[in-house]
């Protein structure tokens, strides 16, 4: 199951694990609203040469 992350109209922003689909889930804070899901940036980073450009890159040209 992912996580996703939910804004509510109290402006509570939490995160939750939950099953793949979901577009709402109801706040943890004040417990009556619906939280709608929403994208929030990804930390995924690639840094260094890579796979590619040190194990298979042709110095050939």
């Amino acid at each position: 199951m992912p996580v996703y992350e939910f804004e509510c109209k109290c402006g509570h922003v939490f995160e939750e694990l939950v099953p793949m689909g979901t577009e709402s889930h109801k706040c943890p804070h004040c417990k009556k609203g619906e939280a709608k899901k929403i994208l929030s940036p990804c930390t995924f980073e690639l840094k260094g040469g890579g796979w590619y450009a040190d194990g298979y890159a042709s110095n050939k040209k």
